[in-house]
Parts: C-alpha cells; structure tokens; sequence
C-alpha cells in the first residue's frame, strides 16, 4: 500500500482543488470520492431508485453496477460484477459530465447517507492506495476510509465564502443558480453530513485543520506542504 494523504471538509471548501494540486505536486495519485458517490447516484436515479427506498433495494441495484475511475474521469458500466478503480481500460458510459449538475450533488448527498452505498464505495476507495502513492478527498477519508492515512488534513472556510466559491463555479459550467440557492444548497449539505448516523462528516482528532475562508489557493497549497516537509 502507498503512502495516503487523506483530507476531509465540507461543500466548496477547496478539497478537490487542493487534492490535484497537492498530487500534482508530490507526484500522487488523486482520487475524488465525491465524483464516485455522484456516479452512483446517477446510476441508482436511472434505475429509478430513490432515496426513501430500503437498503436492500438499494444494495440488489447497485449489484449491477460497475464503476471505473481513470485520469480524473468516471466511467459507469451496468449489469457488471465488477467495480474498480484506476483500471487500465475503462469501459463503460463517461459520465464525467453528467454527474455534475446540481440534482446529483444533491442525490450524491443524500444516498451517501445509505449505508449500502457507503458499503459498495469502501473498498473501491480503499483499493486505489494499493499501488501508489495517493491523495484522497471526500467527508470520511480521514475518519473512516484511510483511519491510518501518512498524512490527514481537515479542510473548512465560512459559509458565507463556501457559498461564494460554490455559485461561482455552477455560473462558470453554464448552470443557472442564484448566489441565495448556492447558500441554501451548501447549509443543506453540511445538515445532511454531519448529521447522518453512518460516517457523519467530522474532523478527526490527528487531522491538522486549515480555515481557506481568508486564504489563497497557493496559501492553503503552502501551509499543506509545510506539514508534509515537517517529517523529511
């Protein structure tokens, strides 16, 4: 198993941006999560499952599902055993795109929330640290995923500027939302993740904690590779 950086936070805090510059940097692997649970939600809504249903209706759908992710792409394949990450030849519908819209960030939550979806994404997570070295981020990277991770960091800035940060990059993707609905859609999301009783979203105790709200983008890369280079 490679050496794993693991970096947890709320919505529009900064983690997916930070993991790829931070991976970029070291030479690591990255591996967003939050693109895996949107996969998931997109496959389980066209199934026509919904969040209210059972988990065993959930687990029994997502038996057909196959997950591949490569490059900072997810591939979806139906009606497959198999679910992977990094493979070599990814197969599959991309659906790097369609996972991006504001209904599956939503979907995305809530059916994290579900424990056999928690349960099908474990080990595919776990699986991409067996062969490189990698940068994780998601809500439980630190708590639950990689509990023993080289490096864990906890990624968090105010609302206010988590709002910002979110309407901003929906109104670059051509998304029509209002700065008032990107506040509304992070408050939801931090409710529904630090409230759910399977992994709720917390810092762990070994985490070092870093507030963006004030910071730069270089700011926060710095202060990260301060940490790192503290044990070479």
């Amino acid at each position: 198993m490679g050496k794993v950086i693991a970096i947890d936070g709320p919505a529009g805090a900064g983690k997916g941006t930070i993991a790829k510059l931070l991976a970029g940097e070291l030479g690591f692997s990255y591996l967003d999560t939050g693109a895996l649970y949107r996969a998931v939600a997109l496959a389980l809504r066209e199934k026509g499952i919904n969040p209210e249903d059972s988990d065993e209706k959930i687990a029994s759908a997502l038996k057909g599902i196959g997950i591949a992710f490569k490059d900072e792409k997810v591939f979806l394949k139906e009606n497959s055993q198999l679910s992977t990450l990094n493979s070599q030849r990814p197969d599959g519908r991309d659906v790097s795109e369609d996972i991006r819209t504001t209904e599956m960030g939503h979907y995305s939550s809530v059916f994290s929330a579900r424990k056999a979806v928690r349960d099908f994404l474990l080990d595919i997570q776990r699986n991409a640290s067996l062969n490189s070295d990698l940068v994780a981020e998601g809500r439980d990277m630190t708590t639950v995923v990689f509990p023993d991770a080289w490096k864990k960091f906890y990624l968090d800035a105010s609302v206010e500027e988590r709002a910002k940060r979110r309407y901003l990059q929906l109104k670059e993707k051509g998304i029509n939302i209002t700065e008032s609905e990107a506040k509304n859609d992070v408050v939801e999301r931090d409710a529904r993740d630090s409230r759910r009783d399977i992994a709720p979203l917390m810092k762990a105790e070994d985490a070092v904690l870093i507030d963006s709200s004030s910071m730069t983008i270089d700011k926060v890369l710095e202060n990260i590779m301060k940490v790192i280079r503290a044990d070479h």
